[in-house]
């Protein structure tokens, strides 16, 4: 019969430590879950007759969404979104900045940094009124810098509109996450490359990203599950005009709670869960093979010239 080692806990203290954790993680994330799996089966609405006795009408739900266009259109600009603001702009824009401040010191770092971080620590509310107010058509702040009187910059342009502002809105925690990956890079390898001519794209290439790939593919899941769900777009345009910036967040929003038919909706959630959990398998194999082959280099050592 083994001992337990010196100040281990037996089985019975330690899942007394585990089971509050475990018990909030049913309450909130378990049974939410299985109840929206349950409600996508069923034709439960917010009033009516299906409110008070709804019926369970199989895979019709997934049926209806997987044939509707306003679906696969939601998607489609769910995807640009995500590209757009994610992908192409806050994890380049993140890069950019993280890589122009790391040898800097004083004010400028500070309040640059600064600046970026408010825009993320800001509630959403906040952010969503101020940028209304900049691209406003009457009064707006935009139009009063480039001098067009009455461009109407969220009806004309909605999608672009929200990219940017998410681009504005989300770009801090690529920039806190690449500052602190650079910190890891040797200096003295830049240092080596810059000595024989290596110009800056050769020094990313060959030195930087070499080191902070993991963070990358790190920074890229986080940002692109975030801005898949994100909601705040609805703040802005509300899915306007005419669908043009009807991201899927907003979608299910506006079918489950301003049409009423909540079964549909949780059909379309799930579908959702679906492809958040394709897209976090694919970047989590990247991160696996990428792990790979730097536990084979490392374990084979650097092979120098």
């Amino acid at each position: 019969m083994s001992r337990a080692e010196p100040g281990a806990l037996g089985r019975r203290p330690a899942a007394g430590f585990v089971l509050p954790a475990l018990v909030l993680i049913g309450v909130f994330l378990v049974f939410p879950a299985l109840w929206t799996i349950y409600l996508g089966l069923t034709d439960y609405r917010l009033t009516g007759l299906a409110a008070a006795d709804p019926r369970v009408v199989g895979a019709a739900n997934y049926a209806e969404a997987l044939g509707d266009e306003r679906f696969r259109t939601s998607l489609w600009l769910t995807v640009q979104f995500v590209l757009g603001s994610a992908v192409l702009g806050q994890a380049v824009l993140g890069f950019a900045i993280a890589w122009a401040l790391r040898d800097r010191r004083g004010p400028l770092k500070s309040v640059t940094e600064g600046l970026v971080l408010l825009a993320w620590i800001l509630p959403s509310s906040v952010v969503a009124f101020l940028w209304i107010a900049l691209l406003d058509r009457d009064g707006g702040t935009l139009n009063a810098i480039l001098h067009t009187p009455g461009f109407a910059w969220l009806l004309d342009h909605p999608m672009a509109s929200i990219i940017v502002f998410n681009v504005w809105r989300g770009t801090a925690f690529s920039m806190m996450l690449y500052g602190a990956a650079l910190e890891n890079v040797p200096p003295s390898q830049l240092e080596t490359a810059r000595l024989a001519g290596a110009s800056t794209v050769q020094q990313l290439r060959d030195v930087v990203f070499p080191h902070i790939k993991g963070h990358v593919l790190t920074n890229l899941l986080l940002i692109t599950l975030w801005t898949f769900n994100d909601f705040t777009a609805f703040q802005l345009t509300a899915g306007g005009p005419e669908g043009r910036s009807e991201i899927l967040p907003v979608y299910i929003y506006n079918v489950a709670m301003s049409g009423g038919r909540l079964g549909f909706g949780a059909a379309v959630s799930f579908l959702v869960l679906v492809v958040n959990l394709v897209l976090a398998f694919a970047y989590l194999r990247l991160l696996r093979s990428r792990g790979k082959v730097s536990g084979g280099v490392s374990g084979g050592g650097v092979r120098t010239p």
